[in-house]
């Protein structure tokens, strides 16, 4: 019996003793690439201690894993792409709210959950692109107005099977009601020059090239591609500036509902969204910071200053459904 308790007693403090060690650690999901985390990661680990075990893959895939994972996940926190990812995780029940007084101070309320279950972190805008040599900037007014006779077969769009487009139609419709989004989009798909492109790089080369004239992606992607072609005949347009401003999105996060280690991975959100890491977070992939104190890089700054649509992101998942079978009836594929 003594021999028992002893054993009992050793194996106790033992536990005791490697808590610490454990809970200095913060596992993440991240839909982000390598690339663009490790940095942060390793600037993290470097100011606190704590470690930080990731895991990348496509938003989808790790949504799935999340939910058929349950209690059992060894997942803290979820970073993905597209606040229609971050919305569906909450309402699968993935994520857990968070009352943070920093969040609230850092991230502006259009750009987080208004349950407090995820946070945006880096902002892309969603805007208008066009040919220098073929279209004036003060030909340009509105993303509805793509749909006008003018534009008759000078539209380049993306596939309607990204989110990113689905989103951008969600809001439309949260701004508009579905019947005038429905409009809008069959007369983008009446303008289309050629049929939608895999990705928004491929559309702004088709515009560089003369393809079409105008079309509508992320501003990173256009950072990506002038830095690599500096010469390539592409402006930036930011539209709907008269009306409720350019169409955003996020990059952003949420601690998961069985995190393990809740109060770490509370402060590596915190510290995500803070002066320090915004621009590690937002310049690494030509993003905008979603703190308004932070500045963007100066490649990012050089497009312009831009009015944001305040409307609340969580619209974009909320409506994605709708948006989805809109863009079907529309003809947009």
């Amino acid at each position: 019996m003594k021999k028992f308790h002893f054993g009992a007693l050793l194996g106790t403090i033992l536990l005791t003793l490697a808590a610490p060690a454990l809970a200095d650690e913060v596992v993440v999901y991240s839909a982000r690439n390598e690339q663009l985390i490790k940095p942060m990661f390793d600037a993290y680990t470097k100011e606190t201690g704590t470690k930080i075990k990731f895991i990348t893959d496509k938003e989808g895939a790790l949504l799935q894993r999340l939910k058929a994972e349950g209690e059992n996940t060894p997942a803290d926190m979820l970073i993905t792409v597209d606040a229609g990812n971050l919305w569906e995780a909450a309402r699968e029940g993935s994520l857990r709210p968070v009352q943070s007084k920093v969040l609230t101070a850092n991230i502006p309320a259009h750009l987080r959950d208004p349950g407090n279950q995820w946070f945006g972190l880096s902002v892309r805008a969603r805007t208008i692109f066009f040919n220098t040599q073929k279209v004036k900037p003060a030909e340009l007014s509105t993303y509805e107005d793509l749909g006008s006779p003018k534009w008759k077969g000078r539209l380049c769009l993306r596939t309607a099977k990204k989110v990113y487009n689905q989103s951008l139609v969600a809001m439309m419709i949260a701004e508009h009601g579905e019947a005038r989004a429905e409009q809008v989009v069959k007369s983008w798909v009446a303008n289309l020059a050629t049929d939608p492109f895999p990705d928004d790089t491929k559309m702004l080369e088709a515009i560089a090239a003369g393809q079409c004239d105008v079309g509508i992606a992320n501003t990173y992607y256009f950072g990506r591609l002038v830095e690599k072609k500096p010469g390539l005949p592409l402006g930036i347009f930011w539209p709907n500036q008269k009306q409720n401003g350019v169409h955003v999105n996020v990059s952003g996060a949420g601690i998961t509902k069985h995190a393990k280690h809740e109060k770490e991975a509370i402060k590596l959100l915190e510290w995500l969204s803070s002066d320090k890491a915004q621009n590690l977070f937002a310049d690494v992939n030509l993003e905008y910071p979603v703190n308004p104190a932070v500045k963007p890089d100066a490649a990012v700054s050089a497009w312009g200053a831009f009015r944001q649509n305040p409307l609340n992101l969580a619209k974009a998942g909320e409506l994605q459904a709708a948006a989805v079978k809109l863009m079907d009836r529309a003809g947009y594929k």
